[in-house]
């Protein structure tokens, strides 16, 4: 007895039919000027950490220019969101890079972090500023950081260091330190006046 094949033939005539109709449905789906492949989304290669209701997010520090190291003895800016899910507020009260840097300082004081809402520290200004790095600070390398909050307690992190190009070309490195500032009354580059004390050598 010969069975006739032709129905299981029409069958993946229709299958295929239909494939072919859905495969520019589908793509359609991702086409167009709105389309997430036509827009650039940063990569977030930054630190992320949390201690209870509070999240850090996108933590990176600013390297020198074009994979330039910062010099030891220098500064670097620090760039992070801190999200605060409690419904009260909260405050970043310190930071420390233990091996990195002498100090961290938060530019004008502790940072406040609103209830259900959060800090914005992500730049292009720091306002967490590592100060006295301890050894010249490479793109591409990690900091070790911790930041303590007034409630939520202490988080570390390994921070990465980014290059201050591409994304990250119009970042702002720290404002340079302040220069020592001459003695009342004197004048820039005057001579210092000798001691009443010193003694002639003969």
């Amino acid at each position: 007895m010969i069975r006739s094949s032709s129905g299981s033939t029409l069958l993946r005539r229709l299958l295929i039919g239909a494939v072919a109709v859905l495969i520019p449905v589908l793509a359609g789906c991702e086409a167009g000027d709105n389309a997430p492949t036509l827009e650039f989304h940063q990569a977030a290669n930054g630190a992320y950490g949390t201690a209870g209701p509070i999240s850090v997010i996108n933590a990176f520090v600013l390297g020198g220019p074009d994979n330039t190291p910062l010099a030891a003895g220098s500064s670097a800016g620090m760039f992070l969101t801190v999200y605060n899910a409690a419904g009260s507020a909260d405050k970043l009260v310190s930071a420390t890079a233990p091996g990195t840097a002498a100090s961290i300082q938060l530019t004008g004081g502790p940072i406040a972090v609103p209830a259900q809402a959060s800090a914005d520290l992500a730049g292009p200004v720091p306002k967490v500023v590592l100060l006295g790095l301890t050894a010249d600070l490479a793109s591409g390398g990690t900091v070790a950081v911790i930041l303590t909050f007034q409630n939520a307690g202490a988080i570390a992190l390994t921070v990465p260091v980014e290059a201050q190009s591409t994304y990250y070309s119009s970042y702002s490195p720290p404002a340079p330190s302040p220069s020592a500032s001459p003695a009342k009354g004197a004048k820039p580059g005057a001579p210092a006046k000798p001691s009443a004390t010193a003694s002639a050598t003969p």
